[in-house]
């Protein structure tokens, strides 16, 4: 559940959301009614990482990245302008190949989590659902050699998804698709999956990845506790090589 954040010492506004380098892939065209793109002079959305952390953080106050999160929209931290829609890559949904939901109306809320407070298994972030987004998702991704991209259309958001998103656009008004990581695949894999989607950022959708840079729930120091070296040295060197170009190395 990512719940080890693995920060050394950086500035507040980097710590929880790393925004993710641009990408100049050109897209073929489509009709605006079916893609409700923007206009070509509206500038390209930043994509960002996410590291959400415990569930718990939709409810404990204590918690240093929720009065991060809550702080999205009043610090712009994506920008002045509203997303069109949401499409959000969480860790906690793994498939063999990619999938989207497809939901028309509201997407449903899944407590994926167990042994926590039974306030959190209450919470409902019931956005709507964003099909248009997981069609252009799918041909995306298919154009790109990523198929075949399975369409799941009873599948919700799962906490990867609604616990930071219920805290960054708490009126739940954006329209919200999530896509499926495969977790046989490398790292090599997920980027070019990523680059394959760059055209979204020109269409005015906000693509977010979220889940953990480190993941190892054996090595947690109790509550409160400064995060161990490796992690710290490994999620700085992933930041830097990542917003300094090194994707080779990542």
């Amino acid at each position: 559940m990512g719940q080890t954040h693995s920060q050394a010492k950086p500035k507040p506004e980097d710590r929880h959301a790393t925004p993710q380098p641009r990408a100049d892939d050109h897209h073929q065209e489509h009709p605006e009614a079916a893609t409700g793109r923007r206009p070509p002079a509206a500038p390209a959305m930043d994509t960002f990482f996410l590291s959400h952390g415990s569930p718990t953080l939709s409810i404990d106050e204590a918690i240093p990245a929720r009065s991060f999160f809550q702080s999205w929209l009043p610090a712009a931290v994506a920008g002045s302008e509203r997303p069109r829609a949401i499409l959000i890559v969480s860790a906690h949904w793994e498939t063999a190949t990619p999938a989207v939901n497809v939901v028309r109306g509201a997407n449903d809320t899944i407590h994926d989590f167990y042994g926590f407070p039974k306030s959190m298994y209450q919470l409902k972030y019931p956005a709507p659902g964003a099909p248009d987004l997981a069609k252009r998702t799918k041909e995306l991704l298919e154009q790109g050699g990523f198929g075949p991209v399975k369409e799941d259309r009873s599948r919700g958001l799962d906490h990867g998804a609604w616990v930071p998103l219920m805290l960054m656009y708490p009126d739940a008004d954006i329209p919200v698709c999530q896509l499926s990581v495969q977790p046989d695949r490398d790292a090599a894999y997920h980027y070019n999956l990523g680059r394959a989607l760059a055209p979204l950022r020109e269409e005015g959708v906000l693509v977010l990845g979220s889940g953990s840079a480190t993941h190892n729930l054996r090595k947690m120091g109790p509550s409160g506790s400064p995060p161990p070296q490796w992690a710290s040295d490994f999620d700085t060197w992933l930041k830097d090589s990542l917003l300094g170009g090194r994707y080779d190395d990542v």
